[in-house]
């Protein structure tokens, strides 16, 4: 097909793959202390159309990082050690700032909310991290934007939506809540942004494989950091399930 360019022109999405290495780069640990008892290697190629380059890269990159969270979760479900901090919880160990932003999520819940979010209040950085993690209820962030994108979540939340740390990021607010979920949302908006928290009724909102979740109750509340300014949106839905 003259229009296709050649198979020299293919996208490199090989930097994609490396989410292992780059996150026990981060956090300085070596091989071993990430317990590596395999490595699969993937290979993709995709042919594009030279004006179709930007979008063709855009649906390769969303493709990848599916992949990679498919396998991450297989991988998670299979492994005999069940024991030890999980993919997810070791990435965010080694990252001082995912210690810093549990503190602000739980501190900016309790002076929104005027109750504690988790039942131990004194712990602080990664055992409270640690506790965040393992928290029952799904509990997301994403930035306090026009187009709110994820940025973290905790271990019930990733399940929630079906993804991971590392595809967290493609997933924006928008796209999770049903029709009847937005317009609750934005209803709230202006109360949310004036006394820095909401309810949401019980409701469904989509994974981000396409799965319907229902919820008893969501709540939304602003995250301060250390001046005090808005550092994103935090967001927790009780008692969820797969419809």
């Amino acid at each position: 097909m003259q229009d296709v360019v050649s198979s020299g022109r293919t996208l490199d999405l090989a930097s994609s793959l490396e989410v292992g290495s780059t996150a026990a780069q981060a956090s300085g640990a070596s091989p071993d202390d990430c317990n590596v008892r395999s490595v699969l290697t993937i290979a993709f190629q995709f042919p594009y159309e030279l004006h179709l380059q930007d979008s063709v890269a855009a649906m390769a990159r969303q493709y990848v990082r599916s992949i990679v969270s498919a396998v991450q979760r297989v991988s998670i479900a299979i492994s005999p050690s069940q024991s030890g901090i999980n993919a997810g919880q070791r990435i965010l160990s080694g990252l001082p700032e995912a210690a810093t932003l549990a503190r602000w999520i739980c501190q900016s819940y309790h002076y929104h909310l005027g109750v504690e979010l988790l039942a131990q209040s004194d712990v602080a950085g990664e055992a409270l991290l640690k506790m965040l993690w393992h928290y029952q209820d799904a509990i997301l962030c994403c930035s306090f934007k026009e187009v709110p994108v994820f940025t973290f979540a905790n271990k019930a939340g990733l399940d929630m939506l079906e993804t991971s740390l590392v595809a967290l990021q493609d997933l924006t607010l928008d796209k999770i809540f049903d029709e009847p979920g937005r317009k609750a949302l934005f209803t709230e908006i202006s109360k949310l942004v004036e006394e820095g928290h909401v309810y949401l009724p019980s409701g469904v909102c989509m994974s981000g494989m396409g799965r319907h979740v229902s919820f008893d109750q969501a709540v939304a509340w602003k995250v301060l950091g250390e001046d005090s300014g808005v550092h994103c949106l935090a967001l927790c839905f009780v008692n969820w399930s797969f419809v």
